[in-house]
């Protein structure tokens, strides 16, 4: 009679422990249903159900991640109209060559007998003080300014993506090293910092003379010097992200199984941290281009010949009340840029991380 209750009783134990233990797995997965789990080469999904190329998150059944992705951007109005107002701009950009040919005008030709003239079909925007056509030049400096704004934010990416992720997945001192760095990089001030080191002579810091004095070393400066100074969000979003992953179980079976600090860094995490990177460096490209035109505003970014929506803008200060348009066109090109880069950041948030409309909500 005890044996039989006994029986009884252990397996009531056992079936509630079994339970009890499947429901902590379906917990445990539905935590992070779009991260994909990697053991070895073979990727793992963390509810035992989707393959790496199958979402695990709710949604339409077959649909990948990425078309997720998709259908959440595109809810996303503001975001999807910045998307194609940049992509208008860039194709405008791209086709100032096309432009000047078909008007004839040249964006550094000056033609005296035709200063301050109006719209017209040789110059659709009319010309400035010295007979230039404003439309060329706008064209002209919209691939100054989003040739500086892409490379330098994705220099800085690049950067901040690799200190944060030394730093979150080593820690210690490592950590402390590089986040201290970070906050030193932080509390300076940032213009100051910058007017000092585009107003540096080149050639006297041991940079080749043929470089030093080329018509385009003002273009590489503003680009090293951002790409430098502008790296520390990317560097803390990873870190911190970085910091979570590495306790995940798919590194730790990455670490038992022997692979290397730099693969697990470079196939196990870095996947997963493709979210903030993109989305904080989608943000700071309208930055960037802000910081240009800042610095090419008072005479310290991108030098004339080379136009730039900020040097024209400099251009235009002293003849605000004779021509306003050379001041108005360029400044509304920065002002939309700048704005659709930050709805076009805040629509790829909602759309990679459903968390963020979440909380907003």
């Amino acid at each position: 009679m005890m044996w039989k209750f006994f029986e009884l009783f252990s397996h009531k134990i056992y079936t509630y422990f079994r339970s009890l233990s499947g429901k902590l797995l379906i917990v445990s997965a539905g935590q992070y249903p779009s991260t994909v789990v990697r053991v070895g080469d073979v990727p793992v999904a963390p509810n035992h159900i989707a393959s790496g190329r199958t979402m695990s998150a709710p949604g339409r059944k077959g649909e990948t991640v990425w078309a997720l992705t998709g259908r959440r951007f595109l809810k996303h109005r503001l975001a999807v109209v910045s998307l194609g107002v940049l992509a208008g701009l860039a194709l405008a950009a791209l086709s100032a060559p096309l432009a000047a040919a078909l008007i004839g005008a040249d964006a550094s030709a000056v033609d005296l007998f035709n200063r301050f003239q109006g719209s017209s079909w040789a110059h659709p925007l009319g010309t400035d003080e010295i007979g230039r056509d404003i439309l060329v030049r706008l064209l002209y400096g919209g691939q100054i300014s989003l040739i500086v704004g892409l490379t330098a934010a994705f220099a800085s990416a690049v950067i901040g993506t690799m200190v944060g992720l030394l730093a979150g997945y080593y820690g210690g001192r490592i950590d402390a090293f590089l986040m201290r760095t970070t906050d030193g990089v932080i509390a300076l001030p940032l213009l100051p910092l910058l007017i000092v080191l585009a107003a540096l002579d080149l050639g006297k810091i041991g940079l080749p003379e043929a470089l030093a004095t080329s018509e385009n070393i003002s273009l590489y400066r503003i680009i090293v010097i951002v790409a430098l100074v502008g790296w520390t969000t990317v560097a803390r979003l990873v870190r911190g992200t970085a910091l979570s992953l590495r306790e995940r179980q798919f590194v730790l079976a990455a670490e038992a199984q022997g692979a290397s600090a730099l693969r697990i860094m470079t196939v196990h995490i870095l996947p997963n941290l493709a979210s903030p990177i993109i989305v904080a460096t989608t943000l700071s490209v309208g930055n960037v281009i802000l910081l240009e035109s800042v610095l090419s505003f008072l005479g310290l970014g991108i030098q004339p010949p080379i136009p730039s929506w900020g040097n024209l803008l400099t251009n235009a200060q002293e003849l605000i009340f004779e021509a306003p348009s050379l001041a108005f066109y360029p400044g509304v090109l920065i002002f939309v840029t700048v704005i659709a880069f930050n709805f076009l950041g805040d629509g790829l948030q909602d759309a990679l991380d459903p968390r963020a409309t979440e909380r907003r909500g």
